[in-house]
């Protein structure tokens, strides 16, 4: 069937003929064709291009983070060093939609400010496609902003410069004085009140790509790109040695050692993969107050980078919040997912039958996960790692022809349906898969569908047709009451 191998750049993952007959059903069913060609086309795009907010602390980063995804999520407080369990949001504007990564305004005085500010912008620009960089225009470029305008000159990325805390007319002078930093026009805005952002977004969104369409069944050229994360010492530098052979990265008890990243060309399993951005933290990062900050951000900045994430986890250990957070990271990201438990070799059969228990209770939003459990050390099951990371890249860019979903979904329909909720039960009337990389589905519905519902659905879909390593997207779509025509 030809619709099955079409490229989807123009319907996401619909060939023509199968497109206009889903077009066809949407109108029978009641349903706004321009939302729905929206729904697909949203769905249906690669990756979202993305754009890091960078600064000194206290300049209004988060402020303006919140202003840009439309709600209060990035924490905003006076005092620096307040850590978050997530630096990467995704914002729409204009109907186009995008990711942020805030940057926040942790700094470390024994480092000092100009060192973290340094590193913080590093972690940022390697994420991104475009860079939004604050100053505050009321105390004017200081030599930490001078410092950053170097580092963003060195990356080639777009830049736009944002003159914050410009309240009034009277702060125009204090923003025009930015100038003088040679990045361009400053955009004047008050991220606390919203003045200025909308000029500010429609600068960003034309320095940003757009969304790549996506290309059903064929791979992007050259090797695939491994993401090899995971908190601070668990082992990813002696994993990276051991897969290549050789000592590439610099290994050390002490948390944080890791050099400057370079991506790696590795030779493995008889194919040449690029694991990209593999260190956890950088080296100077070594104290404790801050560290899983910046282990955050360089993940952030991995993951973007990455087909897939190898997340290691030491198995001696109990599985902590932070090994959580990342996988959380992975799978919100969409990347295909392989779970790496290291040190099995110095595992009991008690503690291998605590562990069993652990990744039952701890992780049991990534059942679907591939796992594989390896010794950095002794290079013990290494040949696994590479049929998973394959397995869990096929299951990320599996496709569904929309004939077979459809008829999947009736059976799902009539042998489950929806609970009654207030006399009413709703139904799925159709759906199509509109992108893969990871898989994504646009459901259409008479009514609200439940989490517990969208659940359920997810594990069938598992169950029916695998999806192996892979996260996938569900949104749904419900038909709203048309009033009748007079």
């Amino acid at each position: 069937m030809n619709d099955q191998t079409h490229t989807g750049d123009e319907h996401g993952a619909l060939g023509d003929a199968e497109y206009a007959e889903f077009m066809e059903l949407a109108a029978e069913e009641g349903f706004d064709l321009a939302e729905v060609e929206g729904d697909i086309a949203a769905a249906g795009h690669g990756p979202l291009p993305v754009l890091a907010v960078i600064g000194r602390p206290n300049v209004g980063k988060s402020t303006l983070v919140n202003r840009i995804i439309g709600r209060r999520e990035a924490v905003v407080e006076d005092k620096p060093g307040v850590t978050r369990d997530r630096v990467t949001y995704e914002a729409d504007w204009n109907g186009r939609r995008f990711k942020v990564v805030d940057t926040g305004g942790w700094e470390q005085d024994v480092l000092g400010i100009d060192a973290s500010v340094a590193m913080q912008a590093e972690f940022a620009i390697e994420a991104a496609d475009a860079v939004v960089f604050v100053v505050d225009s009321k105390v004017g470029a200081t030599d930490t902003d001078e410092a950053v305008v170097k580092l963003l000159r060195r990356s080639g990325k777009p830049v736009v410069l944002v003159a914050n805390k410009v309240d009034g007319a009277s702060g125009e002078a204090d923003a025009a004085m930015l100038w003088s930093l040679g990045l361009g026009e400053p955009y004047p805005v008050s991220a606390l009140h919203g003045r200025g952002t909308g000029d500010l977004l429609d600068a960003a969104l034309e320095a940003l790509p757009e969304a790549p369409a996506q290309t059903f069944g064929a791979a992007l050229g050259g090797p695939r790109r491994v993401a090899l994360i995971g908190r601070p010492n668990v082992g990813k530098s002696s994993l990276l040695n051991k897969v290549a052979g050789e000592e590439r990265v610099v290994v050390n008890e002490m948390a944080g050692t890791t050099r400057d990243p370079v991506d790696e060309l590795i030779e493995l399993g008889g194919k040449t993969w690029k694991f990209v951005d593999t260190a956890g933290i950088r080296r100077r990062v070594h104290l404790q107050e801050g560290a899983d900050y910046y282990a955050s951000l360089r993940t952030a900045a991995a993951v973007e980078k990455a087909e897939v994430a190898v997340v290691l986890i030491d198995a001696s250990e109990s599985i902590s919040v932070q090994d959580q957070r990342i996988l959380t990271m992975a799978v919100e990201a969409g990347r295909a997912l392989v779970i790496a438990y290291n040190k099995w070799d110095t595992l009991d059969e008690e503690r291998r039958f605590y562990l069993e228990r652990e990744i039952e209770r701890d992780l049991v939003q990534v059942p679907w996960a591939m796992r594989v459990n390896v010794s950095a050390r002794t290079g013990r099951h290494m040949e696994k790692l590479v049929p998973a990371i394959e397995t869990a890249l096929a299951g990320w860019e599996t496709r569904i022809p929309t004939g077979r979903l459809n008829a999947f979904l009736g059976e799902i329909v009539a042998s489950h349906p929806h609970p009654i909720r207030g006399g009413k039960q709703p139904r799925i009337l159709f759906g199509t898969q509109a992108g893969t990389k990871p898989p994504r589905f646009v459901l259409f519905a008479s009514g609200f569908l439940e989490a517990g519902y969208r659940r359920f659905i997810e594990r069938r879909l598992r169950e029916e047709f695998g999806f192996e390593g892979t996260p996938i997207q569900i949104s749904v779509r419900v038909r709203e009451k048309r009033s009748k025509k007079k």
